[in-house]
């Protein structure tokens, strides 16, 4: 039992850093106007730079791209631990959801496939939770979109999502009924990937004391 978990974590990390080094702002940057987005704004492949840099609709692709991935990689990661150590082991399936979650975010910002230099996770985490727990992912977006309906800056919008993350997550698994080493695992699973959101946001947080973060909709 013990050497199927390790197999299954090993896939389920794997399996979600290769889906997460598919950046999607690259490319469809590079398919539909033949340059990289990262040589662009911020830097970042990201959907905010794309959007900035390109509009609506190659932003659009670009958040169907992110979230598809991290949807993609949560259900494979949930797959392999279900089919692996099974529903009755003391993880639960979901646990490979979260594992494969935190890989793919990892694989997003550091991209096998594009000389390590990706995103802010935002989205590929927003997509996982999406995937793995619906309600908390409601909550979370109406947080967002309240916060964003204030003060127009979605970097505020994105640590403050982050850093509830975590306490959501703990709260529907409880009130769900999940047994002790699965609410830990998963909770302690969200903890890491809000800490990557926020951490890759520092520049931001910077330009937020000093009250220079970018606001969406005004000018440079």
């Amino acid at each position: 039992m013990v050497l199927h978990v390790i197999a299954a974590c090993v896939l389920a990390a794997l399996a979600g850093y290769l889906l997460g080094s598919l950046l999607f702002g690259v490319l469809v940057s590079k398919a539909m106007f033949n340059e990289d987005v990262r040589t662009h704004g911020s830097g970042n492949a990201g959907m905010t730079n794309v959007l900035r840099t390109y509009g609506k609709l190659p932003a659009v692709f670009t958040i169907i791209g992110d979230v598809g991935k991290s949807v993609a990689a949560a259900s494979l990661g949930r797959l392999l631990f279900a089919s692996l150590i099974g529903n009755d082991a003391l993880l639960a399936p979901v646990c490979g959801a979260y594992l494969a979650a935190i890989f793919c975010m990892i694989g997003h910002s550091r991209p096998l496939y594009f000389g390590f230099k990706g995103g802010k996770c935002v989205l590929v985490g927003a997509g996982a939770a999406l995937s793995i727990s619906p309600i908390v992912c409601g909550v979370l977006l109406l947080v967002f979109l309240i916060q964003f309906a204030f003060s127009r800056i979605v970097s505020l919008g994105s640590i403050m999502v982050a850093a509830l993350f975590p306490v959501a997550t703990l709260i529907y698994w409880l009130v769900c009924g999940a047994n002790v080493p699965t609410v830990i695992f998963n909770t302690l699973c969200c903890v890491i990937m809000a800490t990557m959101v926020i951490w890759l946001h520092r520049s931001n947080i910077e330009r937020l004391k000093n009250g220079t973060e970018y606001r969406f909709g005004s000018k440079k």
